[in-house]
């Protein structure tokens, strides 16, 4: 643990000296609960009877098909689709804006001291060998894709650190990017070495003013998930 934030004044003072300490640009990440680990949700203890990806994919294939109009091209554009949609994948969602990593953490668990997490994205890559962020059409991460997962089963790799297309109104609004684990399921904030994730507390008595601070900047729902939903949200609780 490197530090609490109690309001916006903290976390513009903590991810300064980030900036100032990193190789990169940071990446950020909100969790309600700060118990919780940088795991991606089909590798969470409470998913373990999820776990067979090629299954959840054809299941959402199939049902999913007759609702969109265009189909994704391949296994990691399904992928970006479930978990848009909230399907556990081996994705883990992360932004290059740390307001919206904030959001998620006050928001998320009320009654629980919540966790923002920065990320060293290159740091982490370069535990894997990989100096640069890669886009995922990119044929460093095809032992990553799920159709390639089995031939790679004997060689596990670490959690690679990925961009990718911004092809929805919500992951371009949240300023989106990914860690992507294979069969290793080592939480990001084991890899080693150490500082390439920094963890800070948000009390949980700290989250109701530190929600307001947000609002007043002028950061609500809408922003965060630009659909009909969060406007009727916003109207209803003004």
């Amino acid at each position: 643990m490197h530090g609490t934030i109690n309001t916006i004044t903290d976390l513009i003072q903590h991810i300064s000296k980030c900036i100032g300490e990193f190789d990169s640009a940071p990446w950020y990440r909100g969790q309600g609960d700060q118990n919780w680990a940088l795991l991606p949700g089909i590798m969470r203890p409470q998913n373990q009877h999820i776990s067979d990806e090629e299954k959840i994919l054809r299941t959402f294939r199939q049902s999913a098909a007759m609702l969109i109009e265009k189909l994704p091209t391949d296994n990691f554009g399904w992928m970006f689709l479930m978990q848009h949609y909230g399907v556990p994948t081996r994705l883990l969602d992360w932004s290059e804006s740390p307001l919206v990593a904030l959001y998620f953490a006050v928001n998320e668990e009320p009654e629980k001291d919540g966790a923002f997490w920065v990320l060293n994205p290159l740091k982490l890559n370069s535990v894997a060998r990989i100096e640069y962020l890669p886009s995922f059409e990119d044929e460093v991460l095809t032992s990553y894709a799920s159709e390639n997962m089995e031939t790679h089963r004997r060689h596990p790799q670490l959690p690679l650190a990925s961009i990718a297309t911004r092809n929805n109104p919500r992951i371009q609004s949240q300023q989106g990017v990914f860690t992507i684990h294979q069969h290793d399921k080592t939480p990001i904030e084991n890899v080693q070495p150490e500082n390439i994730t920094l963890k800070f507390i948000i009390p949980r008595e700290s989250k109701e003013s530190i929600k307001r601070e947000i609002t007043m900047l002028g950061f609500n729902k809408f922003q965060m998930f630009p659909e009909l939903s969060s406007i009727s949200e916003i109207i209803k609780g003004k």
